[in-house]
């Protein structure tokens, strides 16, 4: 219980994605939280109710809790110190050059904040990161707060969904508690109670586990799609329908439907990192098989770009130069602005490259993308982007696009030609508006 019996005091280190999100839905449930961040714009924005990011749902709740009184924002951390029972740690890891985790940002949060930690307190690490890292951040800890081995530390890895992060936030499939106490488990089942009263389950375990879990849930889905892609070309191959082979395979409960979508494959903030450093922290440790295993997935992943690059690059007879392209969507996925390893981007680059003139349309992600490529077009309607275009590439599936009416859009393209990476529009519409359709993975 938090100090007088009342509920618990919670610090938020870090407000970006992860941490704003996290600040915010636990205002909702009831705790009184600061939030802190080393840049001084994001904690003005995030005090004024602007969340810099897109996420569905996420602004009206952040304003809520702002005029509730539960949620402030601060750039001291001795206010930290003073204020929290609980400090989670959501800052984040960043893919290093040779592929491993980098940790300094989160080293750089527990050097700030154990000196202000003078009582009895709990830190909980939410970033993805190497096994055994929480072991050292415990000893950094202790070795520097004024409270020494009163500090506790626990690992509870978040499973947020970009587009879908608040409901993973209040509603969790699982909470996974990496402890070393038995009072850190019992204060994190106070920070939990709400969602834990509604049936979610807990699974208490050790640090290592709780770090290892994350990691392995992203590497087994990243497998997963990597799976079915490989099966894309299989069918390519013989003929044969990825779609349904997909369906068919996912009614078996061993196997299941989800994250069995043929196409472009993966991109993110999470996967690709999360699987790299896990290959290296796997290298590490002498597990060579997994080694290999993600390496091949990657591999894999990063094909698909290839392969959608190269039916475009056939569609307009060998020769990309000067040949238009239009783009719909750059996100890695829908209801998202993030565009990091983005696989449409990187599509858009390799066409670019050959001297293709790319026009871009996505419903969020333009402006993020036209910071980190601002030699492309972008456009503000799908109209716009298609105008005397020679191939049409939907590369992200936002819902917007299976709106799109195909005879109309025919009207201005250069050639009816559609190749649809991400095998989510309506196929027998737009052949019978003329189209031709390329799905890698279908006949």
């Amino acid at each position: 219980m938090g100090r007088n019996g009342h509920a618990l005091r919670i610090s938020v280190i870090g407000t970006g994605y992860l941490g704003l999100t996290h600040a915010v839905c636990m205002a909702d449930l009831g705790h009184q939280v600061l939030a802190i961040d080393v840049d001084a714009d994001k904690i003005a924005k995030a005090a004024r109710g602007e969340v810099p990011f897109f996420e569905p749902g996420l602004e009206p709740l952040l304003r809520k809790n702002l005029e509730s009184g539960r949620l402030r924002f601060t750039g001291s951390f001795a206010d930290v110190g003073e204020f929290g029972d609980v400090h989670f740690l959501c800052v984040g890891t960043p893919q290093a050059p040779g592929g491993d985790a980098d940790l300094s940002h989160l080293y750089a949060a527990v050097d700030a904040l154990a000196p202000h930690l003078t009582r009895e307190s709990l830190l909980v690490g939410k970033s993805t990161v190497p096994v055994g890292t929480a072991r050292l951040l415990l000893a950094k800890a202790r070795a520097a707060a004024q409270a020494g081995d009163l500090v506790d530390l626990a690992w509870n890895p978040e499973f947020l969904r970009e587009g879908y992060a608040v409901r993973d936030s209040l509603t969790p499939d699982r909470i996974v508690l990496g402890v070393t106490s038995g009072r850190a488990e019992r204060i994190l089942r106070q920070v939990y109670a709400t969602p834990l009263a509604t049936g979610i389950p807990a699974l208490t375990m050790d640090l290592e586990t709780a770090e290892l879990v994350k990691v392995a849930a992203n590497a087994f889905l990243a497998t997963k799609i990597s799976f079915i892609n490989v099966m894309a070309e299989m069918c390519e191959a013989a003929g044969a329908d990825v779609l349904q082979l997909a369906d068919a395979i996912g009614l078996d409960e061993r196997i299941g439907r989800k994250f069995l979508s043929p196409g472009l494959g993966f991109g993110g903030g999470c996967l690709p990192k999360d699987i790299r450093a896990f290959r290296a922290a796997a290298a590490e440790r002498g597990v060579n098989s997994l080694v290999g295993l993600l390496t091949t997935v990657d591999a894999i992943n990063l094909g698909r770009r290839a392969r959608v690059a190269e039916l475009t690059r056939s569609a307009v007879g060998g020769d990309l130069a000067g040949k238009r392209i239009a783009v719909l969507g750059v996100a890695f996925k829908p209801n998202s602005d993030d565009i990091r390893d983005s696989p449409g981007l990187d599509i858009c680059d390799r066409l670019s490259a050959e001297g293709a003139l790319v026009t871009v349309h996505d419903p969020v992600a333009m402006a993020n993308a036209a910071r980190v490529r601002p030699g492309l077009r972008y456009v503000d309607s799908v109209g716009e982007a298609a105008q005397d275009a020679e191939v049409v590439l939907h590369l992200t599936e936002w819902s917007d696009y299976r709106a799109i009416d195909p005879a109309a859009l025919a009207e201005i393209v250069a050639k009816p030609v559609l190749i649809d990476a991400r095998c989510t529009l309506d196929v027998g519409l737009w052949r019978e508006a003329g189209w031709t359709v390329h799905v890698p993975g279908r006949p």
